[in-house]
């Protein structure tokens, strides 16, 4: 199936929707389909389901029917840094779909996974977190 993201306002997501890989056997087919669906001329751009931080995941189930995403082989596939969700913004010049910034004035942009980082790396523990903006650093959650 693919995935694609209707794009509203300052190019902000306004809807992602389904089309079967039969109509949307190219980028431009799925676009004509759904602005012939829609009776409008929306611009809309494909979006991958598994891309994340600019990479692409491969989704596998085991045997008691958990699904495994693991990185994929082929980076080929990795489409427009993010999957695209409601509010997110579409940005041109790096092709990329980025997610709403979180309400901390000291995260930035990550230019390589299109995703906000805080000042501070998350921590690598089994711990909850939360971010203290005040003391720019990760608070367990208890």
């Amino acid at each position: 199936m693919a995935h694609f993201a209707k794009l509203g306002v300052g190019n902000i997501v306004e809807q992602v929707v389904v089309v079967s890989n039969d109509i949307a056997t190219t980028e431009q087919a799925g676009v004509e389909f759904l602005q012939n669906l829609y009776k409008d001329r929306a611009v809309w751009k494909k979006t991958s389901y598994n891309t994340f931080g600019n990479k692409h995941y491969t989704v596998t189930t085991n045997l008691q029917g958990d699904e495994i995403k693991s990185e994929s082989s082929d980076q080929s596939k990795a489409l427009r840094g993010n999957y695209a969700g409601i509010g997110f913004q579409y940005d041109q010049e790096r092709d990329a779909f980025i997610p709403p910034k979180p309400s901390y004035p000291s995260w930035t942009l990550n230019e390589t996974t299109c995703l906000w980082e805080a000042p501070v790396a998350y921590p690598d523990d089994d711990n909850r977190y939360t971010w203290n903006e005040t003391n720019l650093n990760w608070e367990i959650i208890e």
